[in-house]
């Protein structure tokens, strides 16, 4: 693939003739959140347009088995849905026309007849990394919509955002319509540019249909204890093995599983219409307490709970500080990733989650009914996920 040199702005290339607007396109689809979504909408019969980084369409076809495996037991049932059902396109969101070239791209918009934008980085540390990935990728894919629907109409676009657009909060009850308020600092880089994203995603998308998922704090699968997320284990892990906490023990922390997020946002893409167009994917009113967690955690250990101590909070948090920067060690990746996440687990804010909640019929599973199964499958795998290599004898699957 050579990446394409035309201006972004260029009109879209004529449609193929065998091109018809029939499958979704989806970025992030390597992604722990992008895999659920693929996985939900492979069941439903969907055909998936994915756009995976890769050189090329086999090494893609490589990455999505390491990030689909999780969903397959076995892999011939997986290159049976990559054949019957998926299209991939090997690029980056942050090229221009994804770095596709003429034919590939308008190939990808002459059939894409709805959008899912699952894509972004989570490193909320690179002001760099998210303008990149979350604003400059985003735009792109604004571009491929306009160009779909100038050519033969969009269906749906579904934008994954967060939460934490409603920036600095505490002790709250946020809805949907009362999150954005520009007023407000926000926490870091990634809460930043998502905000930002969904503002461009409603000013230049304003005649298509639009629905914002933002998911809360995504944490394991209520189902099943695997997972191939490992980052908000290890910071969960961490905070788990303390005997003391610096939390009020009152306090909700609204942590939503994989599954639900999912499942909410390919049921309501797939629905004509939604009935809203902005969702909380969290717990909401229902989010548990530190307390209830713990007290969970302790009970399936067969170990004491913690004592919760809110006073040392501010030398915790100079604690955490000082072991990130300890190396590459167990304690020093665990400080780490605290050290991301903490500003989110102090603010005893949650998110009202009744229009998901009516939309599916059903509430999320609390978090102190599977967090147990998951702490346990990763210290036992050593916070690696047992994948499986590609099969010597699959060959190229896609060429």
């Amino acid at each position: 693939m050579r990446p394409s040199l035309s201006p972004p702005d260029r009109p879209a290339p004529p449609r193929p003739v065998d091109g018809d607007p029939v499958a979704t396109l989806l970025t992030g689809s390597t992604g722990y959140i992008g895999s659920y979504v693929s996985d939900r909408l492979l069941e439903a019969g969907e055909r998936l347009n994915v756009l995976v980084r890769a050189p090329n369409r086999q090494q893609a076809a490589e990455r999505l088995w390491q990030a689909w495996q999780l969903h397959f037991p076995d892999f011939d049932q997986f290159a049976e849905r990559l054949r019957s059902q998926v299209e991939i396109f090997p690029g980056d969101v942050t090229q221009p026309r994804f770095g596709l070239d003429e034919a590939d791209y308008g190939q990808l918009v002459a059939t894409t007849d709805s959008l899912i934008h699952v894509a972004a980085t989570l490193n909320r540390r690179s002001e760099r990394s998210c303008m990149n990935v979350n604003l400059r990728g985003t735009l792109e894919v604004i571009q491929l919509a306009r160009r779909a629907r100038d050519l033969h109409g969009l269906r749906r676009f579904s934008h994954v955002s967060t939460v934490a657009v409603a920036g600095h909060r505490a002790h709250e009850l946020v809805t949907e319509d009362e999150s954005i308020d520009w007023q407000r600092r926000d926490y870091d880089p990634y809460a930043r540019t998502k905000k930002f994203s969904e503002h461009m995603v409603r000013q230049m998308l304003d005649d298509i249909p639009i629905t914002i998922f933002r998911p809360s704090i995504v944490l394991g699968d209520s189902r099943r204890p695997e997972t191939t997320q490992f980052d908000m284990v290890r910071a969960f892990a961490f905070l788990a093995s303390l005997p003391v906490l610096p939390f009020r023990s009152g306090d909700r922390t609204d942590i939503v599983s994989v599954d639900y997020v999912a499942d909410a946002i390919a049921t309501l893409h797939r629905r004509e219409p939604a009935a809203h167009q902005i969702y909380h994917l969290s717990s909401g009113a229902s989010s548990e307490t530190y307390s209830q967690i713990t007290a969970a955690l302790a009970r399936a250990a067969g170990r004491p709970a913690p004592f919760f101590l809110p006073g040392l909070e501010r030398p915790f948090a100079g604690v955490v500080n000082f072991a990130a920067g300890l190396g590459r060690n167990p304690v020093g990746r665990g400080a780490s990733l605290l050290k991301v996440f903490f500003p989110y687990l102090v603010w005893d804010t949650v998110f009202d989650n009744s229009r998901v909640v009516a939309e599916l019929g059903r509430p999320p599973a609390p978090f102190s009914s599977y967090c147990y199964g998951l702490l346990r499958f990763s210290r036992q795998n050593r916070f690696r996920y047992p994948y499986r290599e590609w099969p010597r004898e699959a060959g190229v699957l896609v060429q």
